[in-house]
């Protein structure tokens, strides 16, 4: 199994059935995710916070370990049972008539763009990233899969990963758009939702946030008037957001 937000969750229905657990995890992964893993008796496999290495390392983990490769973002399973998301919106605010949800690897888009457009097709689905791990933006540019070319430079480390092959024509057949954010942005949207909305987000979280406060989202139809954004993750190692204290600058000037 590669690292993502539901790995601590994923591990602990393995372990509580007595299967051991692998998880492939960049090194560069927020240390509250590693220790949230091994609490629940999983052996962290480190790699480079590359998609190629992720990949090589779990394929390898696999063969070595006689196991069976669980992808985060790529098994049908999984953005089937992340489209139950999508199932929970309708049912508890109706009246919604557009989605905002960071993609990475793009099981958590696709499975909730799969539910929705199949229930309710006037729904819009927006896809939320940062510019600089923007492969999902510029895939639906291009209209073919285009994967980040280097390792993304970005606070939202959920997101650093490129969409797939299994995930790539569901996105581009039923997400309606893709917004790109700045780190500032992110930055900013992650700290409004601490200070106002009292929940720790973390800045992946605060990605689609940030999307539906930029200029680009209100752009959009007048039509989208009740959204709702997947706040997908609170893995935050505080210590090392050097963000939240910014040089020269006061506690109470924001």
């Amino acid at each position: 199994m590669c690292l993502c937000g539901w790995a601590p969750i994923t591990v602990q229905s393995f372990h509580s059935t007595g299967i051991p657990a692998y998880v492939v995890v960049p090194r560069t992964a927020p240390l509250c995710k590693k220790a949230a893993i091994c609490s629940y008796g999983a052996r962290l496999i480190l790699c480079e916070p590359t998609d190629e290495s992720r990949m090589e390392v779990a394929a390898r983990t696999v063969q070595e370990k006689e196991g069976v490769m669980v992808h985060p973002n790529q098994d049908p399973a999984v953005i089937a049972g992340q489209g139950t998301i999508a199932l929970e919106v309708l049912q508890q605010v109706p009246q919604v008539n557009a989605l905002v949800v960071p993609v990475g690897g793009g099981g958590m888009v696709a499975g909730i763009a799969v539910a929705v457009k199949a229930l309710r097709p006037d729904i819009r689905v927006y896809a939320a990233e940062p510019c600089n791990a923007d492969d999902c933006y510029r895939s639906k540019v291009t209209g073919e899969l285009t994967p980040n070319r280097h390792p993304p430079d970005t606070i939202a480390d959920s997101v650093k990963t490129s969409i797939g092959p299994n995930t790539w024509p569901i996105i581009k057949d039923l997400v309606d758009d893709v917004l790109t954010v700045t780190e500032e942005e992110i930055q900013q949207a992650t700290q409004l939702v601490w200070e106002r909305m009292k929940l720790l987000i973390e800045p992946t979280a605060g990605v689609g946030v940030a999307a539906v406060l930029s200029q680009q989202f209100r752009s959009v139809s007048q039509e989208v008037k009740n959204v709702c954004i997947v706040l997908c993750g609170g893995n935050t190692d505080l210590g090392s957001l050097a963000w939240l204290s910014p040089p020269g600058k006061e506690a109470n000037g924001n």
